[in-house]
């Protein structure tokens, strides 16, 4: 493996119906991932469904023999500041059958949206209720190959319980900094959120703020993806790295940033009709930057 390549694999978000292993390394290979991230679950609703053993199995041995890292992102239903409580308890259930899968499969992390306060209610009321629901989960992860949990902040709309880097600092708190939470710092969604990423040191500013609000260590994962809207905007669209409004620059920015040592990048981009062809160049992109 290369120095570079060590430093920060580079990958995609890969297909995996059909199968962990017969649909999704093959996937993995087409786009040149050296990092995957995976769906266990329908992202859109509750189901917990079992894994097929000789699928993780193949899978995880593959990804082991090749170097390539694994991560889980959680359905996108998961809401622990929901008022509604069938909400909060599919979500607890959600969420610890995708940790679960994570350990079956060798994931590295879990990945899962930091929710937003419904219903009208106070912000405190809803960081509370994630308290509740979330660290009962976390002093679950008590075997050595437990992923942790990676919080991803979203791009601030409506009411976002996370969305600047400073919202992380009360999530952190309420969960008693706990050593198996970490970060999933999602370039587009920070961007919309107010962080200037496009503007000189942009970039290097808020990793600086992500270490001081979490602390060394605590960022595990890059979604590495442009913007179609502006800084601000409050919106969740993804661009083709270096076709939105973040451009290219302050990727290579952020390959030199010491909080991203190690720290693998997985594209969430436009991929075409196949999901591949998008992917594969958005990729061999960041490789460049990365490497240059």
């Amino acid at each position: 493996m290369s120095t570079n390549r060590s430093r920060n694999p580079i990958g995609g978000h890969i297909r995996v119906a059909g199968g962990l292993a017969s649909t999704g390394l093959p996937h993995a290979r087409d786009i040149g991932a050296e990092a995957v991230q995976v769906f266990v679950a329908n992202p859109r609703g509750w189901a917990t469904p079992p894994g097929v053993p000789a699928q993780d199995e193949a899978f995880r041995t593959a990804c082991a023999e090749q170097s390539v890292p694994v991560y889980i992102h959680a359905p996108y239903l998961i809401n622990f500041g929901s008022h509604t409580e069938a909400t909060a308890d599919r979500s607890v259930d959600s969420l610890r059958h995708s940790l679960r899968r994570g350990r079956e499969i060798g994931a590295l992390g879990v990945v899962v949206h930091t929710g937003s306060a419904t219903g009208g209610r106070a912000r405190g009321t809803a960081i509370a209720q994630v308290r509740e629901r979330v660290l009962p989960l976390l002093d679950e992860l008590t075997h050595e190959d437990d992923p942790p949990l990676l919080l991803e902040p979203t791009a601030g709309q409506g009411t976002s319980l996370c969305a600047l880097v400073e919202d992380l600092g009360p999530y952190f708190e309420a969960l008693d900094r706990h050593p198996k939470l970490g970060v999933c710092l999602d370039t587009c969604h920070v961007f919309a959120a107010g962080h200037d990423l496009a503007a000189p040191g942009g970039m290097k500013q808020t990793l600086d703020e992500l270490v001081d609000v979490t602390g060394k260590g605590r960022l595990k994962l890059i979604h590495a993806n442009d913007s179609k809207d502006v800084v601000g905007a409050h919106k969740d669209r993804h661009e083709n790295i270096g076709a939105g409004h973040i451009g290219e620059e302050p990727f290579r920015e952020l390959f030199t940033h010491p909080a991203t040592q190690g720290v693998p990048l997985v594209v969430e981009t436009p991929g075409g009709a196949d999901g591949i062809e998008g992917h594969a160049a958005d990729i061999a992109r960041l490789k460049a930057l990365r490497d240059d």
